[in-house]
C-alpha cells in the first residue's frame, strides 16, 4: 500500500460557529472511496482536512494527532478497514496496522475488530468480496450512529449528575485536554456534558487546562468553547491548584482513554494530579466516557498500556501555523537545550478511589467500583429502569 493523504482547505473561518465541519467523514469520489479527516494538528489556526485514500495514510494521521480523541479513534479504525475493503486491500493487514496505531485508547481496536468481524461474516457466508466490503462499511456507520447517540445520552446523564452533586447551578467546570465533537461522531464526552450546561445557562465559567505538551485544550477545547459562546478561560496546566485553593472549581470532568475492569481511568496526561487536587479540595472529579471505553479484559491500572510519545514533543514547540512541524525532531522550535532527554508518556492513571463518578451513555456510577462497573456492562436493564446506589450504581 501506498501512503496517500491529501489537504483541502475549507470555506469556514474558526470562530464563527459550532463546529461545522466534520471531525471525521466518508466519502466516494468518482476516483474511489477515502476517509476525510479534520486535521486537529492544525486547528485553531486553520481548518484543514485530509484525505485518505488507503490505510498507510489513516496509520499516520493517527499517529501524529490529526485525528485523536477515543471514540474518534474506533470510527476510525471501523472506517479504516472499510477503505481497505472497498479499495481491495489485504483487509487482515490493514486491520493489524490500525490496532497497532495508537496502543492506550481501547475504542481504536474496538472499532477495527467490529468491522473486520462484519467483514468476515459476511465473506463466510458467501456474499462476495463487494458485498463483504459494503458490510464493513455499513458497521463503520453503525458504530458512527452510535456514538453520536451516545453523546446525548451521556450529556443528559452528566447534567442531571452535575444538579445531583452541585444544587444551585452556576457552574464553575474546570477540564483537561479535549473532550468536544472534535473526538466524536457527536458532540462528545466531558465537553458535550459543559455544553448542555451552557444550554441549559447553568455554566458559569469553564476553565479550560491548556494540556501540555500539545495543548489540546488551548488550541481544540477552547476552539470549541469559543463557538458555543461559552464564558471560559484558558490556564496553564500548573496553575489548577491555585485555582483549587481560591475555591473557584465546582467540578472537573474529563474524558477517558481506557477504563480497566476495577474502575481506573487513564486520560491525558495530568488528569491524575487534577485527581488528587479535587480530592484534596473536596471537588467532585467526574469521567465521562461512552461504554466502548470500558475494558473488562484490563484487570487493573497498573496493567494499562502507557503510549510512551517522542521527546521533541516536549523539547520542541511546533506552532500549527507550520505544516507538518514537530512530526519529526528538529521541525519545530527548540525550548530545551540541544539533546535534552524528556519524559513524555501521553497519559496518566487515575485510580477508581479517586474518581467521584464515571458517566456513560448507560448511566452513572458512583462511587466507581469493579463490581459496579461489571453490572453496568452486563446485559442487564438500564440504570433508568433499576436504581442501585447502594452498590455503585446511579439513576441518573
Amino acid at each position: 500500500m501506498v501512503d496517500q493523504t491529501e489537504e483541502r482547505s475549507t470555506a469556514s473561518a474558526p470562530g464563527d460557529a459550532p463546529v461545522p465541519v466534520p471531525a471525521l467523514r466518508w466519502e466516494e469520489p468518482p476516483e474511489g472511496p477515502v476517509v476525510v479527516l479534520l486535521d486537529q494538528t492544525r486547528l485553531p489556526v486553520e481548518e484543514v482536512e485530509l484525505v485518505c485514500t488507503d490505510v498507510p495514510a489513516l496509520v499516520e494521521a493517527i499517529r501524529s494527532l490529526a485525528v485523536r480523541g477515543a471514540p474518534l479513534l474506533g470510527l476510525a479504525g471501523a472506517y479504516g478497514v472499510a477503505l481497505a475493503a472497498a479499495r481491495g486491500y489485504d483487509v487482515t493487514d490493514a486491520a493489524e496496522q490500525l490496532r497497532h496505531a495508537r496502543p492506550t485508547a481501547v475504542n481504536l481496536g474496538y472499532g477495527v475488530s467490529r468491522a473486520e468481524r462484519a467483514f468476515r461474516a459476511a465473506a463466510d457466508a458467501g456474499a462476495g468480496y463487494e458485498r463483504a466490503a459494503a458490510a464493513a462499511l455499513a458497521e463503520a456507520r453503525a458504530l458512527h450512529r452510535e456514538d453520536a447517540e451516545a453523546s446525548e445520552r451521556m450529556a443528559v446523564h452528566g447534567l442531571a449528575l452535575l444538579g445531583e452533586l452541585l444544587p444551585g447551578g452556576g457552574y464553575r467546570v474546570l477540564t483537561h485536554c479535549n473532550t468536544g465533537a472534535l473526538v466524536s461522531g457527536g458532540g462528545g464526552t466531558a465537553f458535550g456534558v459543559v455544553r448542555a450546561a451552557h444550554r441549559a445557562g447553568e455554566l458559569r465559567r469553564l476553565w479550560v487546562d491548556e494540556t501540555r505538551p500539545l495543548l489540546q485544550g488551548a488550541r481544540l477545547t477552547a476552539y470549541e468553547a469559543a463557538r458555543e459562546g461559552m464564558a471560559y478561560t484558558v490556564l496553564a496546566d500548573n496553575a489548577a491548584g491555585s485555582l483549587f485553593a481560591a475555591g473557584e472549581v465546582d467540578a472537573v470532568l474529563v474524558g477517558a482513554d481506557r477504563i480497566a475492569a476495577d474502575g481506573s481511568v487513564a486520560n491525558k496526561i495530568g488528569s491524575y494530579p487534577l485527581a488528587v487536587l479535587a480530592r484534596y479540595h473536596h471537588v467532585p472529579f467526574v469521567v465521562v466516557a461512552p461504554m466502548t471505553t470500558v475494558d473488562l479484559e484490563t484487570a487493573d491500572g497498573g496493567s494499562i498500556e502507557v503510549e510512551q510519545r517522542p521527546g521533541h514533543e516536549v523539547t520542541e514547540f511546533a506552532p500549527p501555523t507550520v505544516p507538518g512541524a514537530g512530526m519529526e525532531p528538529g521541525s519545530g522550535i527548540p525550548v530545551a537545550p540541544l539533546g535534552a532527554q524528556a519524559y513524555n508518556p501521553a497519559f496518566d492513571v487515575t485510580p477508581a478511589e479517586l474518581v467521584t463518578a464515571i458517566v456513560t451513555e448507560r448511566g452513572v456510577v458512583s462511587p466507581v467500583t469493579g463490581g459496579a462497573l461489571a453490572e453496568l456492562c452486563s446485559p442487564s436493564p438500564s440504570p433508568r429502569e433499576k436504581s442501585r446506589s447502594g452498590n455503585g450504581m446511579m439513576d441518573a
